[in-house]
């Protein structure tokens, strides 16, 4: 049995008639006569080669069991067409097709979550892709033109070829387990150096030689804060955390803030980073005005 191809207009039809439940309540949703809904149906049951409704002992329209079968395929190709439309007056009126994300570590999963979760909400159109690094890889992935926008710390803002825009602060703070000694009062100048400090690690080029905040020369690298956060809580050594995520051990008493004579903490700032050869569309920019409000928010 050869089948013939429905239009999209004869699957709306189809549609309104299940919605409205009635070949009246579709003529007159889609501004037609009732004759001109008939004659839709009657073309896409032709289309197909089956019944999509019962035409004896009701009044008003009920499903066979092909109607049935096909209702949920009919809505999935309305509402992808619908989408498509959608996506190509987004482009018309300049928003962004997509949008390609880098974030620090750093930024605490609560602002992430909140910023992201409405920008789903504000711009369903605007595909969105999301990696999440540390240090100078976050500046690597916008000069790669891996990323369009990233939010990152001041280790890698001051790249020449990106431009910057301060979005907030997180507050680090040197932590350990209860039982570490330097978790003990009193800690004398130089003592940090005599024990293993867990740092978190750069896997980009971008800041080779450099070291930040690290005072102990035995140290272990790491390239990702939740397995610095496990290392530190089961005692195998001390580093600096965002506030935010540590606060719950703390106050838990699973890890203690260290006074160290050095002060290792200190505010990371956290800037909204692009690159200088791009301009930024209306879905971008609304991301860097979104993670400064929630910075502005979170508790460093």
């Amino acid at each position: 049995m050869k089948l013939g191809d429905p239009s999209l207009d004869q699957l709306r039809i189809f549609l309104a008639v299940v919605e409205h439940g009635s070949f009246g309540g579709a003529a007159r949703a889609m501004n037609r006569a009732v004759s001109a809904i008939s004659y839709g149906i009657a073309q896409l049951e032709a289309q197909l080669a089956v019944s999509l409704f019962e035409r004896e002992g009701s009044r008003k329209p009920v499903l066979t069991e092909a109607g049935e079968g096909l209702l949920a395929e009919a809505r999935g190709v309305a509402d992808r067409v619908d989408a498509l439309l959608a996506k190509t007056r987004s482009l018309h009126a300049g928003l962004e097709s997509s949008v390609s994300l880098v974030l620090d570590v750093m930024v605490p999963g609560e602002v992430t979550a909140k910023v992201l979760r409405r920008f789903r909400e504000m711009f369903p159109t605007v595909a969105l892709s999301l990696n999440i690094e540390g240090l100078g890889a976050v500046a690597a992935c916008l000069l790669d033109e891996d990323g369009d926008l990233a939010i990152g710390g001041p280790i890698i803002a001051d790249h020449p070829a990106l431009e910057r825009q301060v979005v907030g602060a997180v507050e680090l703070v040197p932590v350990a387990a209860p039982d570490h000694p330097l978790a003990q009062p009193g800690i004398q100048p130089g003592e940090s150096r005599k024990h293993l400090q867990l740092v978190l690690s750069d896997r980009s080029s971008l800041t080779e030689g450099r070291e930040f905040s690290v005072l102990s020369p035995e140290s272990w690298r790491l390239g990702d804060l939740g397995a610095k956060h496990a290392l530190l809580k089961e005692g195998l050594g001390w580093g600096n955390m965002p506030r935010a995520v540590v606060a719950g051990d703390l106050e838990r008493g699973r890890l203690v803030e260290l006074d160290l004579p050095e002060k290792p903490g200190a505010d990371y700032t956290l800037s909204a980073l692009w690159r200088r050869d791009t301009r930024l569309g209306p879905a971008t920019s609304w991301l860097i005005d979104a993670f400064r409000e929630q910075l502005e928010r979170c508790p460093a």
